[in-house]
């Protein structure tokens, strides 16, 4: 029990100081991430995910820039009892293009969201500081625009998530999945 609460205490702050390093990549484009993003690959150190990773599979996420250059967020992923679970934000711009900010309704946490890696026709590298009652965790999301990634694209990902203090068993690539209607 000690080694595991020391491992993961070592894991989040180590998460916490390359946090702070992380910057959005540069020219970033918020109309170019417009549409449909399969939410392929999952990684993050939080207990919720470790206790329900097993059961967790492929979702669709629609992004919408607004006007104001801010960005909505719209997630469903299909359950096995057919069932939608859904869920949705408003991500605020911030100064810097490519880093967002929201609370989260369903998870009651506040999220520093930074796309560091995108090719809009292809992928999207999203690294989010979530913070609940005081504690950060953090979040690696590689959305793609279709239910496949490359190796190559898998292994940058999976990259980030290291670099990020995320444990390599904290790292998956998402199990296909059938879709909700109207996402």
């Amino acid at each position: 029990m000690r080694t595991s609460l020391f491992t993961t205490l070592a894991a989040l702050l180590c998460a916490l100081t390359a946090g702070a390093d992380v910057a959005p990549m540069k020219d970033f484009d918020v109309t170019q991430v417009n549409g449909k993003w399969y939410l392929v690959g999952f990684s993050t150190n939080s207990q919720w995910f470790v206790d329900h990773r097993d059961g967790m599979k492929m979702g669709v996420t629609m992004m919408v820039p607004t006007e104001e250059g801010d960005l909505n967020l719209s997630y469903a992923t299909l359950n096995a009892d057919g069932t939608c679970w859904r869920t949705s934000h408003l991500a605020n711009k911030t100064e810097t293009p490519g880093r967002f900010t929201f609370h989260s309704q369903a998870w009651n946490n506040d999220n520093d969201m930074r796309f560091v890696d995108v090719q809009y026709a292809e992928y999207a590298l999203d690294y989010n500081i979530k913070t609940k009652a005081g504690v950060s965790e953090v979040l690696v999301k590689l959305y793609s625009r279709t239910t496949e990634v490359s190796a190559v694209v898998q292994q940058k990902f999976r990259q980030l998530a290291l670099d990020g203090g995320v444990l390599p068993d904290n790292t998956v690539i998402l199990p296909k999945n059938g879709e909700c209607p109207d996402v």
